[in-house]
């Protein structure tokens, strides 16, 4: 099985930064497609932003040119850099990723529990 830990949230001032980090572990094969997604009390959870198995990127519009995602293949593990924080960012962010495990044949999504992200002065 697939074991997905999220780490880094917590309090930051607007305007400030903030890094995400996504530990995968377990008996795993081989990760393909890791990502963010946030949600907030009320709301759907929605995409953050994406990187691929070759390095491609893909982000939501409110966070593109603020937010960095990025891969670790050698520790399993993605990143999610957050500058210029606002307000509007405040929400439990979850990471996941598509994995193939060891004892599997198929690939499958593995979800993190989530880490609270609140941008508040």
């Amino acid at each position: 099985q697939v074991q997905v830990v999220e780490s880094g949230g917590g309090l930051v001032q607007p305007g400030g930064s903030l890094r995400l980090s996504c530990a995968a572990s377990g008996s795993i094969f081989r990760l393909t497609d890791m990502g963010w997604y946030r949600q907030t009390p009320g709301k759907e959870r929605d995409l953050v932003a994406t990187i691929t198995r070759g390095g491609s990127t893909n982000y939501a519009d409110s966070v593109l040119g603020r937010f960095t995602i990025s891969r670790d293949d050698a520790d399993n593990t993605v990143y999610l850099q957050m500058n210029s924080l606002k307000p509007e960012d405040t929400a439990v962010y979850y990471c996941y990723c598509n994995a193939r495990a060891q004892r599997f044949a198929l690939f499958m999504d593995y979800w993190g529990k989530g880490t609270l992200v609140t941008v508040s002065s």
